[in-house]
């Protein structure tokens, strides 16, 4: 029988459309889900950590301009928001409840809209712009005033590996944490595609009215001084930086390279950003 130490959840129903489309499936898995796994934990002897991801999306989204802090209200209008918040109920309880018993150390980790190579889930800005563009096909976008801080899946993932390794370290320190791109980064989904076109070498967009499609959240930005107080991390890669590899990803994934060379390269290359940055 498996007996970690360190406990990573990332599994979810992580769609908004999706979640109105089944929304008793998208509970299930999102809210049931962490709780079964939470509970499984409880079984284990040497499990000292336990990291769960959940999004952006969980807080009471009141739409004005300020990032949101972990201390703020959560919330959500889809099902999929509403799930994730309420699995940080879960979370909350299974640690206050049981787990912090035990001594382990549980938080959650809030990140949201992440871009990279390798993600070819439908109503995604980006894949659904690289099957568009690669096939000679118009993307359709519903809402180009909306804000979508695009954030390369290097940033959090080094950010919830750090998490695990201070809270085995310090479990005090246990609790929400947000990741994300810096608030001055914050961009409209037109300015994301313009990015995306020009990194692709162009491609046809037809815009839309905004009123397409369920209802979004239209501006949604996080603080992110805790993790970089408390942990020590912050982006490496700019928007653009994260566009641009995200596309020259695609490029090659179709072009007939290796799905998991290119992921590798991705993890490399943000390393050797992270020593530069370091060593400068």
């Amino acid at each position: 029988m498996l007996d970690p130490e360190i406990v990573f959840h990332l599994a979810a129903q992580p769609l908004v459309r999706a979640s109105y489309q089944d929304p008793l499936a998208t509970f299930a898995t999102n809210v049931q889900g962490t709780a079964h796994v939470l509970d499984a934990v409880r079984g284990l002897n040497n499990v000292r950590v336990v990291v769960s991801i959940t999004t952006d999306k969980v807080y009471r989204n009141l739409e004005h301009p300020f990032p949101y802090r972990e201390s703020d209200h959560l919330g959500g209008h889809d099902p999929y928001s509403a799930s994730k918040a309420a699995s940080e109920l879960v979370i909350s309880s299974y640690r206050d409840a049981f787990l912090s018993q035990q001594g382990i150390a549980v938080a959650s980790a809030r990140a949201g809209n992440v871009i990279g190579g390798g993600d070819w889930a439908e109503d995604r800005l980006l894949p659904d712009a690289v099957r568009a563009w690669s096939s000679g096909r118009t993307l359709k976008s519903a809402d180009l005033t909306r804000f979508d801080p695009g954030n390369m899946f290097s940033n959090p993932l080094a950010g919830y590996l750090r998490l695990a390794q201070q809270l085995h370290q310090q479990p005090e320190f246990a609790g929400a944490y947000n990741f994300g791109p810096q608030t001055h980064e914050a961009a409209t989904v037109a300015e994301v595609i313009n990015l995306a076109r020009m990194a692709f070498g162009g491609g046809e967009v037809a815009l839309g009215e905004g009123s397409e499609g369920p209802h979004e959240a239209g501006w949604l930005a996080l603080e992110i001084a805790k993790a970089r107080t408390i942990l020590g991390v912050q982006p490496r890669w700019t928007l653009e930086q994260a566009v641009n590899r995200t596309m020259s990803w695609y490029q090659r994934q179709l072009a007939g390279e290796s799905a998991r060379d290119l992921c590798m390269a991705d993890i490399e290359a943000y390393e050797t950003a992270c020593e530069e940055q370091v060593s400068s």
